[in-house]
């Protein structure tokens, strides 16, 4: 009989991603962990998966994936929540779980409160990196003293650091001393593998899809559309702050831009299919779910930024710092059909040797029943 894991995986925004909607903050790190635990729970292991208390039924089950409940998100009083009741539910969920691996993803105070739980009781503890500025050693994104100490904390007393590219695994090792594991990003492709044709030459729809945030630069792909407007650009995802607002103003003033605001992942599907390209125009990035998502759809990208060089050394699109560079590289790959198909034909190749599903479980299997000291190591 295969061995089997009894895996707890710490995810406090991602009751949203796992049962499909819209609420709380649903981003690339939500995505990847409820693929995860729903992919591990179809081959067979114990998952449970901790969240923020959204008003499901505790215990409520999803695709064979057991959900426990934190407190509300705003629950407690302002300065004491931080022990009670964010801490002491956490406590309470992990205990619930009777778990022997512990798997949480992305920078923040809850890396020390998960490290110290599992310390204490005997559990195994697997870190993964989010993006590359969980690898920096100023740790920009983590604001108050309290919240570096406790992640500096839990990375140190992690049994395993898993990280998305080589870079991040070189500043791992470079600002924490912290070697650690690569593994690919997991990423569903589509059900029809039928090569796409190329658009018509110096035509095409162009993609952007993320959060409507600052860090994420839309306000580039409308400069891009200025720059570009014998191209069609359809703007997709949330956002409702003063930025957002702004951006969308400004974009229904743009005559080949679309905006359709936020969309549920299988309506994704229809954008990919009819992309020419997708643009990324982020000032920094980890390894975006869309890059995969679009690959996995022959469809290759235009970004400002590159992971580990693959999109410039493996010609999944192309790659430029700025407006003029990214303008050009989309007309530059538009225009020849030749260009494209190889482009497209690349990104899917790349995709399905690395993330599709069962290669990545696969791996994450291997990790977890490694740790938990029922199978051999993982290969770095």
């Amino acid at each position: 009989m295969p061995e089997r894991v009894r895996l707890c995986i710490v995810a406090h925004h991602a009751w949203g991603a796992l049962n499909g909607g819209f609420r709380g903050h649903v981003g690339g790190v939500e995505r990847q962990t409820t693929l995860l635990a729903r992919g591990l729970a179809a081959r067979g292991h114990r998952v449970d998966l901790v969240t923020w208390d959204e008003g499901q039924q505790d215990d409520a089950e999803v695709d064979g994936v057991r959900t426990l409940k934190l407190c509300r998100r705003d629950a407690g009083l302002p300065g004491l929540r931080f022990l009670h009741p964010r801490w002491t539910s956490l406590e309470a969920a992990l205990a619930r779980s009777e778990c022997e691996v512990v798997y949480q993803n992305t920078a923040e105070y809850v890396t020390g409160q998960v490290a110290f739980w599992a310390r204490r009781r005997g559990r195994r503890f697997v870190y993964s990196v989010a993006s590359d500025m969980d690898c920096d050693e100023k740790l920009p994104e983590l604001r108050t003293l309290r919240e570096r100490l406790l992640y500096r904390y839990g990375l140190r007393r992690a049994d395993r650091v898993v990280v998305q590219t080589r870079h991040q695994a070189r500043m791992l090792e470079r600002g924490f001393a912290r070697p650690s594991l690569q593994i690919p990003m997991l990423c569903p492709g589509p059900e029809s593998l039928v090569q796409r044709p190329p658009p018509a030459p110096g035509r095409g729809r162009v993609l952007w899809m993320g959060r409507l945030a600052e860090v994420k630069r839309p306000d580039l792909l409308l400069d891009l559309a200025e720059s570009c407007p014998e191209l069609s650009f359809d703007l997709v995802g949330p956002g409702d702050d003063a930025y957002a607002r702004r951006l969308r103003a400004r974009a229904a003033r743009a005559a080949n831009v679309t905006v359709h605001g936020g969309v549920t992942r299988p309506d994704t599907v229809r954008f990919y299919e009819a992309a020419s390209a997708l643009v990324c125009t982020s000032d920094r990035e980890g390894f975006p779910n869309t890059f995969l998502e679009a690959w996995s759809h022959g469809v290759p990208v235009v970004s400002t930024v590159d992971p580990d060089g693959l999109i410039a050394e493996r010609g999944l699109g192309a790659v430029g710092p700025d407006v003029p560079s990214l303008a050009a590289a989309l007309r530059g790959l538009l225009a020849e059909p030749g260009r494209w198909r190889a482009a497209s034909e690349s990104s899917r190749d790349y995709y399905r040797a690395n993330h599709s599903v069962e290669h990545v479980l696969t791996r994450f299997e291997r990790l977890f029943l490694e740790v938990s000291g029922r199978g051999k190591e993982e290969d770095r």
